[in-house]
């Protein structure tokens, strides 16, 4: 204990240190859970390989109040990880110390600071653990502001649900949020009779007492045998060990002056430059460690379809053949896997599909969790739900880890549901996401090889699947690499290109024959990648057609017309048929023509054109 009392001092020293000389960041959030995480990492009871950050079986540290980032490289400066002069380089433009952790920083677990997500990416690599019978424990630090978030609540029925006895939250009661106090202030009753409430075993300490912070985790090993999630709820003080900044308000994100800086260090005294230990973890045998497969033959994948096929029943059957090489996959479904066509793959493989209930927020962050422990997910729902989890989405895609998510029920084409089910805004927001890629099958062997493709990529994948039963295009043997696009009809009599995919490629189809019989002909290319688009096959009709047309069942901001228009390959006239009135219930058909986004539509546009 005498030397851990030294490491905090030591890490107090240095959060005090690198916040002045970057000279913004948060002091005194990190500075009221030092104890707790100095005792964590340097008492005995976290165990990891620091030569390895990624060992399958190291414990895991996730920094939910990302704020708190001084804090965690003051952690590793104490762990002999970070040199003096790295951690007084923390918010600078070329440091891998960012104001909120990133993956920059080698034991970043995930990335963090839009608060109230850690705890979800914590389920998914405790979930994982569990999964494949590794004993690595998970640790969340939460901050008592971000319990207001729903999506902790989420992340915390999950837990106890799946009997996640591997995880253990520790809140940091701190009482002052960023404009003064939060919901609960000090009532720690409160946290502990909520989270009683919701399936967890509680520990209320005083989180500045190392010892009594030291029983806590001591405890929380032996609470595990109840098959319960553990919360160490720790009172502390916001801004600990700063005399003129502890408990006061006007102190959140603010990092204290040179002057102030040398009145608090004098405070602390002399500081010895003592080094942390960290107990390595257990070992673990070969046959623990999974080998990611990669695919390299398609050719004997594709399911024979001989029927129109819904692109979501499509999914289901991709992902039980994906299933069979990929040992790493998992399948996650909030609740929506009889439509989404997860529920094939369950009925498969029922060890590695996990039931997120209709939380999408916590299934993509759980999944995120997952995905950077090992695992392959692919996530489904509706494709209209994924928009309250874009800000998950967003983060996630800052992981630079896989991660699938396949949205059905797209448009106005699934009929009579009505507006509040129909994706019209998803691949816009998809497209947005850095690096992502954007993927829209109109038939279900270009399903089932999308999702093949998907398998290969790195970051935000995005699958855009169909209700409606469509009919089969393409043969079992063709291929279709991410960037790519189908060229269905062409001549060099075509006056017109028309760039559809999904649903409208059906009704360009529909079109080209109608209109084929006036003596019109046009070509008809699936869009098939949105996002990276096929630039060459734009060029090729610009320098061949008089004009293109797109046709989607989206709305036009966002969707594909505007990734076509920015290309920078278009130089011929560009016509948009989209989704520009209030969707309403109704079937298919009608709706289609309601938007004038049918064959009929596509018809009429380009004889006006003409």
């Amino acid at each position: 204990m005498n030397n851990l009392s030294q490491i905090t001092k030591r890490i107090r020293r240095d959060i005090i240190r690198s916040t002045t000389a970057a000279g913004s960041g948060h002091p005194s959030s990190s500075l009221s859970a030092t104890d707790l995480m100095a005792t964590l990492l340097f008492n005995g009871h976290f165990r990891a390989d620091l030569s390895n950050p990624e060992y399958p079986n190291n414990d895991r540290l996730i920094f939910s109040k990302g704020h708190a980032a001084p804090l965690l490289y003051a952690l590793y400066a104490a762990a002999g990880k970070v040199k003096d002069a790295e951690l007084l380089t923390l918010r600078n433009i070329d440091s891998n110390l960012e104001g909120h952790p990133t993956r920059l920083f080698p034991y970043t677990e995930v990335p963090t600071g839009s608060l109230g997500q850690g705890l979800s990416a914590g389920v998914g690599m405790a979930l994982w653990a569990k999964t494949n019978k590794l004993s690595y424990k998970t640790y969340v630090l939460l901050g008592d502001s971000e319990m207001a978030e729903g999506q902790v609540w989420e992340a915390m029925q999950l837990a106890a649900h799946y009997k996640l006895n591997n995880l253990v939250a520790i809140l940091d009661v701190n009482r002052l949020g960023q404009r003064g106090e939060t919901m609960h202030g000090y009532d720690v009753k409160n946290y502990q009779k909520k989270a009683a409430a919701f399936g967890w075993e509680t520990i209320v300490i005083d989180g500045h007492n190392l010892r009594a912070i030291d029983v806590a985790f001591s405890k929380s090993k032996e609470q595990r045998a109840k098959s319960k999630p553990i919360m160490i709820i720790a009172k502390t003080i916001k801004g600990k060990g700063v005399k003129m900044i502890e408990n006061k308000e006007g102190w959140h994100g603010k990092a204290l002056s040179e002057k102030e800086a040398g009145v608090a260090l004098k405070q602390l005294g002399v500081v010895e430059e003592v080094t942390g230990t960290i107990r390595m973890p257990l070992k673990i045998s070969n046959s623990k460690l999974l080998i990611f497969n990669k695919i390299t033959n398609y050719q004997l994948l594709v399911t024979h379809y001989t029927k129109p096929t819904a692109t979501r029943h499509a999914y289901g059957n991709a992902l039980i053949t994906l299933g069979k090489t990929l040992p790493n996959l998992v399948v996650l479904d909030a609740e929506t896997s009889n439509s989404t066509g997860a529920e094939t793959f369950k009925k498969s493989d029922k060890k590695r599909f996990f039931e997120m209930f209709i939380a999408e927020q916590n299934m993509v962050s759980t999944a995120l969790g997952m995905s950077r422990r090992g695992a392959l997910p692919f996530c489904s729902t509706f494709a209209a739900f994924f928009t309250r989890a874009y800000d998950q989405i967003r983060m996630s895609a800052y992981a630079d880890t896989p991660l699938v998510l396949v949205g059905s029920h797209s448009g106005v084409s699934i009929g009579s549901d009505g507006a509040s089910q129909m994706a019209l805004e998803d691949i816009a927001m998809m497209r947005a996401i850095e690096r992502s890629i954007v993927l829209y099958p109109s038939d279900a062997v270009a399903t089932e090889r999308l999702v093949f493709e998907a398998s290969q990529q790195k970051g935000i994948i995005y699958i855009r699947t169909t209700r409606a039963e469509t009919p089969i295009l393409y043969s079992p043997k063709e291929q279709f690499p991410v960037g790519g696009s189908k060229t269905l009809r062409s001549s060099d009599k075509d006056v017109v290109a028309v760039f559809a995919a999904g649903i409208t490629v059906h009704e360009a189809l529909k079109a080209y024959e109608e209109l084929k019989h006036q003596g019109i002909m046009i070509r008809v290319v699936d869009m098939y990648s949105v996002k990276p688009l096929d630039v060459e096959v734009i060029k090729k009709a610009c320098a061949e057609t008089r004009a293109l047309l797109v046709v989607e069942d989206h709305h036009r901001e966002g969707g594909l017309y505007e990734a076509i228009c920015g290309s920078d390959a278009v130089v011929r006239p560009t016509y948009s048929l989209a989704v520009t009135k209030r969707p309403h219930s109704g079937t298919m058909g009608e709706l289609l023509s309601l938007e004038g986004i049918n064959a009929g539509a596509i018809a009429e546009q380009i004889t006006k054109i003409l």
